[in-house]
């Protein structure tokens, strides 16, 4: 049984209405629903109002393009998230995983296929309970439940993949993660992506937290491996 229920669809956002009638016949015999959409300014719209249980994202749409649903998406959401593209440039792979989404597939591509690599992610992303559901250091403050992060009592907005590395940090103070450990934790697949991916969300999410790398009182590097979180803890 596919691990969404018909109140959870698929939105698929592709501008050409042949394929996106397509991958939705081969989804739907599946047992998945679906709801096509074919322009990116109403894509944004439905997944703020819907909250779909998974998207799948062409690049190359009209008015707003997929990189830039897909950024803002996950400012907001952690939906899996396929894009396709009819690129098979390893920049173009790069930066739609940097942006977020959990897998990619490139044009020409195989329905059944397609069907496959999204069950693969659902079953990547299922959701298991948090065994702790609030971690706080020197003023910061991440809760699980309320999926939230506030520093000195104010709101953190972080993207879904700064609140994944962030998470993950505070579960283990003092443990050093490899750059392919913090990837694995981010987007759950077994695909090597670019170690520099995490720096960037590393940068970011230090620039949110006004945390000075140089000297940090959050998250430190370890020079040549990774990154670890500071080891001593408010009470």
């Amino acid at each position: 049984m596919p691990p969404l229920s018909n109140t959870e669809p698929i939105l698929i956002i592709e501008d050409d209405r042949n394929t996106a009638a397509l991958i939705a016949t081969y989804l739907e015999k599946e047992g998945f629903a679906t709801h096509q959409v074919h322009d990116g300014a109403e894509a944004l719209s439905i997944a703020r109002q819907q909250a779909p249980g998974f998207v799948i994202l062409d690049v190359m749409l009209p008015q707003v393009d997929g990189w830039e649903i897909c950024r803002e998406l996950r400012k907001f959401s952690d939906v899996p998230i396929l894009m396709l593209t009819a690129r098979e440039e390893e920049i173009d792979r790069v930066l739609g995983l940097s942006l977020g989404a959990d897998d990619y597939v490139v044009k020409p591509f195989s329905p059944r296929e397609l069907v496959e690599r999204v069950k693969a992610i659902l079953r990547r992303t299922a959701r298991r309970p948090d065994p702790v559901i609030r971690f706080s250091h020197a003023g910061l403050i991440l809760d699980v439940e309320k999926r939230r992060v506030t520093l000195d009592e104010q709101p953190v907005d972080l993207t879904a993949v700064e609140y994944k590395l962030l998470q993950a940090l505070m579960s283990a103070p003092g443990k050093a993660f490899s750059r392919d450990d913090l990837l694995s934790h981010v987007y759950e697949r077994g695909e090597t992506v670019i170690d520099r991916v995490v720096d960037v969300h590393i940068g970011h999410l230090r620039q949110k937290l006004d945390d000075d790398p140089a000297e940090p009182r959050y998250i430190e590097t370890v020079r040549g491996f990774g990154y670890r979180f500071a080891e001593r803890q408010d009470s």
